[in-house]
């Protein structure tokens, strides 16, 4: 069965509000994140959902929603969901809006249970097969393995995303580019707490013209 736009959205949200939370968000939070006053439309919304066999729930329990086998890993309809570029040069401010949904199954593809994507811009991971223009496929993770290609946010410049590979020494934090022509960014074991880890590298997709 379709869906409307606005029950895809909020599907949408309740997945990603699992995924990153690990629990459903409570009705209040589903209407302030739509900037609804009332709840009466998002019961309405969620029922159908219900219905259409996308949620189910526990009666008289908060929070009871679940995501049920029809909708997939990497989205509702199985894909990926594109939420904009990551710098691979200098970084660049992270576009935390989404762009469109990767007809891809994470799962199938990449062998994650739950991916995002976002496009590269620049040459600094040209060495690793990491050209302008190609979307990196991530998988949401908090830690890294030394010497993992990763999306990792560097707070107090901006909220700003690098696309880079990360190394550990001696509680310092250092982001390498994959090509000669850049120099690493080190940040001492002071500064290492303002390096906030995305994800790693799942795969990247390369569009032809």
């Amino acid at each position: 069965m379709e869906l409307t736009e606005r029950q895809r959205q909020v599907l949408d949200f309740i997945r990603q509000h699992i995924m990153e939370q690990g629990i459903a968000p409570s009705v209040r939070e589903i209407c302030a994140h739509f900037g609804l006053r009332g709840p009466a439309g998002i019961h309405r919304i969620l029922k159908a959902l219900e219905n259409k066999g996308f949620l189910t729930s526990t009666p008289g329990k908060k929070r009871s929603w679940r995501l049920t086998e029809k909708v997939r890993p990497g989205g509702i309809t199985g894909g990926i969901p594109l939420l904009g570029q990551i710098a691979a040069g200098l970084p660049i401010e992270a576009q935390e809006n989404r762009i469109e949904e990767l007809p891809v199954d994470c799962a199938g593809l990449f062998g994650r249970d739950s991916c995002f994507a976002l496009y590269v811009r620049g040459d600094s991971m040209i060495d690793a097969h990491i050209a302008d223009g190609d979307i990196a496929v991530i998988q949401p993770a908090e830690e890294v393995n030394d010497g993992d290609i990763a999306a990792v946010l560097v707070e107090g410049l901006l909220p700003e995303a690098t696309l880079k590979i990360v190394r550990r020494r001696n509680g310092a934090i250092e982001l390498h580019a994959a090509n000669p022509l850049y120099e690493p960014m080190i940040f001492s074991a002071r500064k290492a707490a303002g390096v906030r880890v995305l994800g790693r590298l799942a795969g990247i997709i390369r569009r032809t013209p």
